[in-house]
C-alpha cells in the first residue's frame, strides 16, 4: 500500500482513470518531451556525483558487464520463441522491444529506492544508455536475415491498415549504429553524468534545487501523462494473439529472474540488483518504436507498442518494482 499511495504513482493511476472515461485532459507534446529530457539530466547527475564519490569498483565492473549481457541474450532468446506465434519481422520487432529498456521505469525504481533508504550506485545510469542500443541492432541485422532469404511480409501503411508487400529495404548497419550512439536523449544521459563526475560534490550542491528538488514533481507529472498513453493504448490490444499478451505480461519477470541469478552470482548489492532486474523486466516504448518504425517498416508497430506500453509498462510500474526490490532484499540481504 505504501507504494500505491506515492504521489507519483497515484498520478499514473488518474492518468489511466482519465483516458479511460475520455477526459480530454491532455499534456501537450513539448511540455511532455520538456519532462522527458529534465528527467534524463537530472537521473545522468545524480549518477554522476555518485560516480565521484564512489570511484570505478569491481562492483561497477560487474554490474555494467551484466547489463551488457543480457541485453544481448534476451532479443536472441526472445526472438527464437517469438517467431514461433508471430512472423519473422514481428518477432524481431518484439524481441527488441524487450530487450531494450525504459527509462521512465528505471526513474522510477530509482525514486522508489531513495524513499526506501535502498542504497544503489550512480553507475547504475549508465547500465541502462548500455542496455539501450544492442536489442536494436540485433534486431535490425536479424530483419536483414529476414530479407535475404526473401521472407514475405505485411506492411503497416499510415493510416494503420495492413497490406500485403515484399520485404522492405535492407538497413546499413553503420546508420543503425550512429543513430544509436547519437540519439539524443541517450547523449543527455550520458553527457550530465560526465558533469556530474566532473563537478562532484559542489556540481551536486549547486544543481540540488534542480535536480533533486523537483524531481519528485516533474516524475508525478510526466507519469501522469504516461497514465493517459497507456489508456489510449489499451483498446489496441483488442485481437492481438493471447500468447503475445502471455508474453508481455510473464517476459518481465522471467528477464528479472535472469537478471537476479547473475546480481547473484556477481555479488551486486540488493539496490543494482534491484535496478538491473527493473531494466532487464522493462520494456522500450520511445527508442525502440523510433528506431524500429523506420528499420524494420515490415512489422506492424501496434503490436510491439501496444504490448510494451499497454501491459508491461503499468505491471512494472504497479507491482513489478516493489516486487523485484523485495526479492532482491529477501535473496542478497
Amino acid at each position: 500500500m505504501t507504494t500505491f499511495l506515492d504521489p507519483a504513482i497515484l498520478f499514473f493511476v488518474f492518468g489511466i482513470l482519465a483516458g479511460c472515461v475520455k477526459s480530454n485532459l491532455e499534456i501537450p507534446q513539448p511540455i511532455s518531451r520538456f519532462l522527458s529530457l529534465y528527467l534524463l539530466m537530472a537521473l545522468g547527475l545524480k549518477g554522476g556525483f555518485a560516480l565521484a564519490q564512489s570511484g570505478l569498483t569491481a562492483e561497477i565492473a560487474a554490474s555494467l558487464g551484466a547489463a551488457v549481457l543480457l541485453a544481448a541474450a534476451i532479443p536472441l532468446v526472445a526472438y527464437q520463441l517469438l517467431k514461433r506465434f508471430v512472423s519473422g519481422f514481428d518477432a524481431a520487432a518484439v524481441a527488441a522491444t524487450y530487450g531494450s529498456v525504459s527509462a521512465v521505469t528505471f526513474i522510477t525504481a530509482t525514486q522508489y529506492l531513495d524513499v526506501h533508504g535502498i542504497a544503489y550506485g550512480g553507475h547504475m545510469a549508465a547500465a541502462m544508455a548500455l542496455m539501450e542500443s544492442p536489442a536494436i541492432i540485433i534486431a535490425v541485422v536479424l530483419a536483414n536475415s529476414l530479407r535475404q532469404a526473401g521472407a514475405p511480409a505485411v506492411l503497416s501503411n499510415m493510416n494503420g491498415t495492413a497490406a500485403l508487400g515484399g520485404p522492405g529495404p535492407r538497413v546499413g548497419l553503420g546508420k543503425i549504429l550512429h543513430e544509436s550512439f547519437t540519439d539524443g536523449t541517450q547523449l543527455l544521459l550520458l553527457g550530465a553524468m560526465l558533469v556530474g563526475v566532473l563537478t562532484g560534490e559542489a556540481g551536486k550542491a549547486a544543481m540540488a534545487p534542480f535536480s533533486i528538488d523537483l524531481f519528485k514533481g516533474m516524475l508525478a507529472f510526466f507519469l501522469l501523462d504516461m497514465g493517459l498513453h497507456t489508456a489510449r493504448n489499451l483498446g489496441k490490444l483488442r485481437g492481438q494473439s493471447r500468447w503475445l499478451l502471455v508474453y508481455a505480461a510473464g517476459a518481465p519477470v522471467v528477464h528479472a529472474g535472469l537478471a537476479l541469478g547473475l546480481a547473484a552470482l556477481l555479488g551486486l548489492s540488493a539496490g543494482n540488483a534491484t535496478l538491473l532486474m527493473v531494466l532487464a523486466g522493462s520494456a522500450s516504448y520511445i527508442a525502440v518504436p523510433a528506431a524500429l518504425r523506420y528499420a524494420i517498416p515490415e512489422a506492424n508497430p501496434s503490436v510491439y507498442f501496444s504490448m510494451s506500453l499497454g501491459v508491461t509498462f503499468p505491471l512494472n510500474i504497479l507491482l513489478g518494482i516493489p516486487v523485484y526490490a523485495w526479492v532482491a532484499a529477501t535473496v542478497l540481504g
